[in-house]
């Protein structure tokens, strides 16, 4: 067993096998002492499972908000508690397999790049054939290589520059790596992804409203954000909410007010959805993820206004789970 100077901080709920196949892949080349599991209240024995594969496990209090941000917040402060040295640490989601070889080479590049504080590599979907969804979660995650912008949930972070920043924002339930991202980047730091397998991914989405549940959780990880950081010269995801809104809300009232006051105009108005469809079509080369990128601004809009009710009533918004 090689051992690196990295921790690893696993997060999941009710991930049962996935997780086992999880902690085992960085057991490979990690010391059980170097990787903290942080369960959210599963009920399937996914603690005891970890434990008992020696790795140390942190149950989150869950009389507080949830958040996976949170979980990874308090993981790391358990990880760093047990292992002050450890100048890395990979983040990955329980329901992640690490591919051989991924830990040592986001190492090597993080030792050999000063300037970088994140770096990250290709996230696959391990069934993308049993379903459509399970495919749109692929092809979102081939994202370009090179520096970027921001990183996914699995990612090797440099434990310095996570402590300048305070580490993720306990209180987003999603686009919390983004954000963090952005606050890093601010401070100078810069974000890789490396030409190299990373992890495989078991979305296990087989429904529609699964996939709904999941996009709406994007429309509010955009309100979120552009809430937070929309002032900034970036203007971040700022573009993002108004397409949400304009496609998914505002044009569809645009469209029924139209049919009571007009009638057959609201006919022709209509007609710019096909439209966008085809160029989606087109640009995806896929007809079905054309449509469903298009409808999927209808979920984006109502995960928006979620977050913006929340905020109007002072009150935190609630996790979004799909499965």
């Amino acid at each position: 067993m090689k051992t690196l100077s990295t921790g690893v901080v696993v997060i999941g709920r009710n991930e049962g096998q996935r997780l086992e196949r999880c902690l085992r892949s960085v057991l490979v080349v990690c010391a059980p002492s170097d990787i903290v599991y942080v369960d959210s209240g599963s009920t399937d024995g996914s603690p005891a499972m970890a434990r008992a594969l020696g790795v140390s496990v942190l149950d989150l209090d869950m009389t507080r908000p949830f958040t996976a941000a949170r979980a990874r917040n308090e993981g790391f402060r358990r990880l760093l508690s047990a292992q002050p040295a450890l100048t890395l640490v990979q983040f990955v989601d329980g329901d992640c397999e690490v591919v051989g070889g991924w830990l040592e080479s986001a190492a090597a590049f993080l030792e050999q790049n000063p300037q970088h504080a994140v770096v990250c590599g290709r996230r696959r979907e391990r069934f993308p054939e049993r379903s459509r969804y399970n495919r749109f979660c692929d092809e979102e995650w081939n994202t370009p290589v090179g520096d970027a912008l921001a990183c996914g949930g699995d990612a090797m972070m440099r434990v310095s520059a996570l402590v300048a920043v305070n580490g993720y924002r306990d209180s987003l339930i999603a686009g919390e790596e983004p954000e963090l991202c952005l606050r890093l980047r601010q401070r100078g730091w810069r974000i890789h992804r490396l030409d190299r397998e990373m992890t495989l991914h078991d979305a296990a989405i087989t429904r529609f409203s699964q996939w709904w549940k999941r996009m709406m959780r994007s429309g509010h990880a955009y309100a979120e954000g552009a809430w937070l950081h929309g002032s900034l010269p970036e203007r971040f995801w700022v573009r993002e909410t108004r397409r949400a809104f304009a496609w998914g809300l505002v044009l569809p009232v645009l469209i029924v007010v139209t049919a009571v006051a007009h009638g057959p105009t609201a006919v022709a108005l209509a007609g710019i959805y096909p439209l966008q469809w085809a160029r989606l079509a087109w640009r995806s080369r896929s007809v079905s993820s054309g449509a469903f990128m298009l409808v999927g601004k209808f979920a984006e809009a109502w995960g928006a206004l979620k977050f913006h009710r929340s905020r109007w009533r002072g009150t935190g918004g609630r996790i979004i789970e799909y499965k």
